[in-house]
């Protein structure tokens, strides 16, 4: 019987991966070997699955007599257009060939369109104090897609040396809203050492969990990559070492990698990188039930079911008991306001369109 091994797909091009295989020991935390090349099984395809980065998958060798075939292997639509266009200008593209296969794809905690994502567990919104000015609506559509996902949103105020007076409004709105927020400088380096030690605290080989991912997002100017790089400072000399060999067809792939990177507990964050991470998953957002948006907003859990109306929208109707948490003070203004907007871009997608989906 052929030896399997657990691993996590860290990058994907062209129907090839990257997966890195971990040898679970309770006494040593996770043991990360070196990346290994696979193809996945042609079955996934049949089964409507993609192999996606983030996949906690199952892999096996393969076999010598299996190695020169491709005909059972898993190819993503981008790369069949590819095998076409290329069959009509310059004949059949030499395959590559691999020592490990894709047996299985482990149940998935979530999964993200945009950008292709598998069980990422937290979400590092950054939002900067100020150059760009902080854009709240943005930042409250990436808590609302993260808490619809099952993953924790974590806030970073970045920049805050710029304009501490937005710096300290800002943490005041998000964990009056009941999230861990770290106002912090990148650039200088204030208040990255707490942020450092939150990260190896949930990434501590002790803390109950198998493996730990990430991402950070945001708007465009806000700070991320600084942030990441401070945060893992070798984390250039990784994105660096891309393989050749999977380079093929980038240009056409919306290219997700996911770094296994040591914390100063001792364990891994496996960091998710990519440019898509700034707008997360907008495509499919509009698609949540608009009459289930309120849930969304952890502030407003406590008031639900408690309003005057049993269909109330919590957007202006009396004896809402939203409205009236948030004249008492427990919701920030600015949070109904993204509420009422969301809730309105949700209501105006078109019922035969959502079934669409």
């Amino acid at each position: 019987m052929k030896e399997r091994k657990y691993g996590i797909i860290t990058r994907g091009v062209g129907g090839l991966y990257g997966v890195r295989t971990i040898d679970r020991e309770k006494s040593a935390g996770e043991r990360i070997s070196e990346e290994v090349l696979c193809r996945a099984r042609g079955i996934f395809r049949q089964n409507h699955i993609t192999p996606t980065v983030g996949d906690e998958v199952m892999i096996e060798p393969v076999d010598t007599a299996d190695g020169g075939s491709t005909e059972d292997w898993y190819v993503p639509d981008e790369e069949l257009r590819e095998a076409r266009d290329a069959k009509k200008s310059r004949g059949k593209k030499q395959d590559v060939r691999v020592d490990f296969v894709i047996d299985e794809i482990l149940p998935r905690r979530n999964l993200l369109i945009r950008p292709p994502t598998a069980n990422l567990d937290y979400l590092f919104a950054v939002i900067p104090a100020a150059s760009p000015a902080p854009d709240l609506l943005t930042a409250d559509k990436l808590t609302v897609i993260a808490e619809n996902y099952g993953i924790e949103t974590v806030v970073i105020v970045n920049k805050s040396d710029l304009d501490p007076e937005s710096s300290a409004r800002l943490t005041e709105i998000y964990r009056t809203a009941g999230y861990t927020v770290f106002p912090v400088s990148a650039e200088r380096g204030d208040g990255m050492d707490a942020l450092a030690a939150y990260i190896a605290e949930i990434t501590a080989p002790d803390a109950g969990k198998t493996h730990i991912s990430g991402a950070f997002a945001g708007v465009s100017g806000g700070g991320k990559s600084t942030l990441m790089t401070a945060l893992f400072p070798d984390l250039n000399l990784k994105t660096g070492g891309v393989s050749r060999k999977t380079e093929r067809g980038r240009h056409t792939t919306r290219h997700v990698e996911i770094y296994p990177l040591e914390t100063a507990s001792g364990g891994c964050f496996w960091l998710a990188d990519t440019p898509g991470f700034s707008m997360l998953d907008f495509t499919r957002y509009n698609f949540f039930p608009y009459d289930e948006l309120a849930a969304s907003f952890r502030e407003f859990e406590e008031c639900l079911g408690e309003c005057r109306y049993t269909k109330c929208t919590h957007r202006k109707e009396e004896g809402c008991a939203v409205l009236e948490k948030m004249e008492r003070g427990g919701i920030a203004p600015s949070r109904h306001e993204s509420y009422v907007r969301i809730y309105d871009e949700q209501r105006s997608v078109p019922e035969w369109k959502r079934r669409m989906t």
